[in-house]
Order: C-alpha cells, then structure tokens, then sequence
C-alpha cells in the first residue's frame, strides 16, 4: 500500500515514516511543504495520503487545499488529515463531497501506533476515521436545539459517536458489551430519528450522519 506523507516537523515525519513501513506501508514520498504535497499527489497516484493540515509556506491550510484538490482531480482519492486542534470547518470541507476514504485524527493520536495505522489502512480501504474530539463536537453543537438529533437517546447518541468513527455495529457491540443484534436495532433507530435512508454500507451511512449533524437539514 503506497503512501504520500506530508509534514513539515522532520522528527515526526521521520517517526510516521519508520511506523508505517514497520507495519507494511510503501512510503512513495514524505515531503514538508504544500508544493512538494501537490507535486507528489498529482505524479505519484498513491493509496493513501497522510497530510498535516498547515503546511509551508504559509501554515495555514495548504495540506488540505492540496488534499481536497487530489480528490477533486481523482475522485475517491483517501485522505487522512493530521491537525493539532479540533476544527470543524477542516472536517466540514473534508466531508463535503459525501465520498468515502477520508480521515480526521487529532496528532496526539498518533502516538497510539495501533490506532493510528488502523486508521491510515481504514481510510485507505474507503472507510472512515474521524477523531472522537470531532464528533463530540459536532454531537455537541447540535444537542441543544430541537432538531431531530434532540430526540436521540443517551444509548443511541454513543451509538452515533461510534459509528461516526468508523466503527463497524460488530466493534461497537464489543466496545459497549452488547448483542451485534442490539447495535443493528439502535442504528435503525437512529437512522428512522435522524430521517435517513438505512444503508448497509457503513462508509456511506456514516458520512451521512457526520453530513446531516454539521450541515442540518
């Protein structure tokens, strides 16, 4: 599996670079700048992409400007995004297109090798991976009014957390101790509370639910 990295700390670009060849990963190019990032994506046509949000030469958003233009170039394209703080207008812009393979992690979860390869091999197979700082969040923004989020229960809003990490109903059964059978029924309720078609393709579902609690309805 071929990655393109881009980072501008050389130690942790260095680190990420040792952790996912340790664990199988071809590394096509680890490169510091938005430039270099743009260059790689366009020549190299990996699986993946690991992209830090601010890049040179202006730290801003350059890592994700030249991620969501890949995307656009070649759509479906997965993208994990590395981002020191939670924000939500990354995760908003990354989410837009409603396509699969697309990551949101904040970098501290990086140090957890386990979880962060399995996010990158998560992405990279069309998945999702959004940081549980994110969704809580965007859980958060919506609890308080009166959008059909509100009618959501205790059980079902951790159900939702979840799922919206990426999980599948057999992790999330494991993770609260209950039935895959439970699961299936709090989704469906979910869905029917949230006014969502049920879709058996956990990528899709997902983004919908992220898309419907950031944008509304």
């Amino acid at each position: 599996m071929r990655v393109v990295l881009a980072e501008d700390l050389f130690l942790l670009r260095d680190g990420l670079v040792r952790l996912l060849e340790a664990h199988g990963f071809e590394i096509a190019a680890a490169v510091e700048s938005g430039p270099e990032l743009a260059r790689a994506l366009a020549e190299l046509e990996p699986d993946v992409a690991v992209v830090d949000v601010r890049l040179p030469p202006k730290h801003t958003d350059e890592g994700l400007q030249c991620a969501l233009d890949a995307r656009r170039e070649r759509p479906g394209l997965p993208v994990l995004v590395l981002s020191q703080h939670v924000e939500q207008l990354y995760a908003r812009e990354l989410l837009a297109d409603g396509s699969g393979g697309v990551g949101y992690l904040l970098k501290d979860r990086v140090f957890d090798a386990e979880q962060f390869v399995d996010a990158v091999r998560r992405v990279a197979q069309g998945g999702t991976a959004m940081d549980p700082q994110v969704i809580q969040q965007l859980l958060a923004r919506r609890s308080g009014d009166d959008r059909p989020l509100a009618r959501l229960t205790p059980r079902e809003r951790e159900v939702l957390e979840l799922m919206a990490q990426g999980r599948t109903n057999a992790a999330i059964a494991a993770r609260l101790v209950v039935t895959e059978r439970a699961i299936a029924k709090h989704t469906a309720n979910i869905f029917a509370k949230l006014g969502l078609e049920v879709s058996d393709d956990d990528n899709r579902r997902v983004l919908a639910v992220l898309a419907y609690l950031d944008h509304g309805r």
